[in-house]
């Protein structure tokens, strides 16, 4: 069978399976498959294979809702390929206007050590690394799994000396003053029920929080105000909009602003603490 043979009978069973853009997810797993990237998989589409079990194995994954992310070890992330292991949260392109957020806080204010909490794969902290040659940052996670991604992540791209990863809840084992926080948070209430690919397949100690989804978002507030931290960037879900701005108002937050995603649904904030 051909390349482009072994391709059209994968389209197929993803099509059947409800996969939205099957062609183009036949040949990603193609690719992977035969390690040959896809401008030179269509371009020898015409190759005879000799098996095809081990790619057909992939497409049966995907079929069953594995996200490919996890199938290919591999997601894109502000124009980068990641590496991405399961066990792991899966990067969001909205977490890209986060990093945004905190790349305009660190132009305005001149910030130099910031801390990520909840580090996940390492897209946020060596992204902004990246951006910023002179910025230090300290990046923690309770997840093992997680700090094993991120610190695979740190060395691909080549940010050892400034991506400091610790495995820690919070901000507990960080002593030194902290100019910005930023975090992609659990805040999903545990009672929501997801699409089978994220239910079944992505952490829920990633996804989950208690308080109706709040209780991290909320944690990370008081953070701040207790460790005298200028700047919060956080995201946060789409209908918790209007009891964050009520949660800071309490504990009076004066400076604070919410921005939405690219579908316009309210998806963070950016606080600055007197």
């Amino acid at each position: 069978m051909t390349i482009k043979d072994a391709i059209s009978l994968a389209r197929k069973r993803l099509s059947n399976a409800g996969i939205d853009r099957p062609l183009l997810e036949a040949e990603i797993l193609m690719s992977y498959y035969l390690n040959i990237d896809r401008v030179f998989l269509i371009l020898h589409d015409n190759k005879e294979l000799d098996d095809i079990k081990e790619y057909l194995s992939l497409i049966d994954r995907r079929c069953d809702s594995e996200p490919i992310e996890y199938i290919t070890n591999s997601a894109g992330f502000y124009g980068r390929d990641f590496i991405v292991h399961k066990g792991v949260l899966i990067p969001r392109p909205e977490t890209e206007i986060l990093v945004d957020k905190v790349a305009k806080i660190i132009k305005s204010n001149d910030i130099k050590t910031i801390v990520e909490v909840g580090v996940g794969s390492g897209v946020v902290s060596i992204t902004l690394a990246l951006m910023f040659p002179y910025l230090q940052i300290i990046a923690t996670d309770i997840s093992e799994a997680a700090i094993k991604n991120a610190k695979a992540n740190i060395k691909k791209f080549g940010v050892e000396n400034r991506v400091i990863l610790k495995r820690c809840s919070m901000i507990d084992c960080i002593n030194q003053d902290i100019e910005l926080l930023v975090s992609n948070p659990p805040y999903i209430a545990p009672d929501i029920k997801l699409d089978k690919c994220i239910q079944e397949y992505e952490p829920h100690t990633a996804l989950f929080a208690d308080d109706n989804g709040y209780s991290i978002l909320k944690e990370l507030v008081d953070i701040v105000i207790d460790r005298k931290i200028p700047y919060l960037a956080c995201e946060m879900g789409y209908d918790q909009k209007d009891e964050m701005s009520r949660y800071m108002d309490k504990k009076g937050i004066k400076e604070y602003q919410f921005y939405t995603d690219y579908a316009g649904l309210d998806r963070g904030f950016v606080a600055k603490i007197s």
